[in-house]
């Protein structure tokens, strides 16, 4: 899945909004607190359901522009990157990358089936939860 789009906040808002998601996920998954400068190769595990576990590894991460982790697991590889460049002051461009590799034949036709039937709905969610960045941003400034 790729999704690119022009959002109606700083860049630098956009960033802050998806490494305190990252932050707060850390937090409820491990109990560590950890800080903004500790992610870069940052491990944990993560419980997805009783039977689900997966590494989340945090690959990559420059303040304002990009950050990137892996989630591997005994089924399959995933990959999601964050890129962010900012059009101006009030605007940025969002350059969201997923890319799954499963392990077994079986597993990737599951995967591709499943992927093929819950894309869509996915990618609605992606863009609903990008325009409630914008409006809690909007709120955000003209509450002030």
């Amino acid at each position: 899945m790729e999704i690119v789009r022009k959002m109606k906040v700083p860049v630098e808002c956009l960033y802050e909004t998806i490494i305190k998601s990252v932050l707060a996920d850390i937090h409820s998954q491990t109990g560590k607190k950890v800080s903004e400068k500790q992610l870069a190769g940052f491990e944990y595990v993560k419980t997805f359901s009783k039977n689900a576990k997966a590494t989340i590894r945090i690959e990559e991460i420059t303040k304002n522009k990009s950050y990137q982790y892996r989630t591997t697991s005994n089924k399959n590889d995933f990959l999601v990157a964050y890129k962010i460049r900012p059009l101006t002051e009030e605007s940025c461009e969002l350059h969201y990358i997923e890319k799954m590799e499963s392990y077994g034949y079986l597993q990737n036709v599951n995967d591709m089936f499943i992927g093929i039937i819950w894309s869509p709905l996915k990618k609605r969610r992606f863009k609903e939860m990008l325009k409630q960045i914008e409006a809690a941003y909007f709120n955000e400034v003209d509450g002030n």
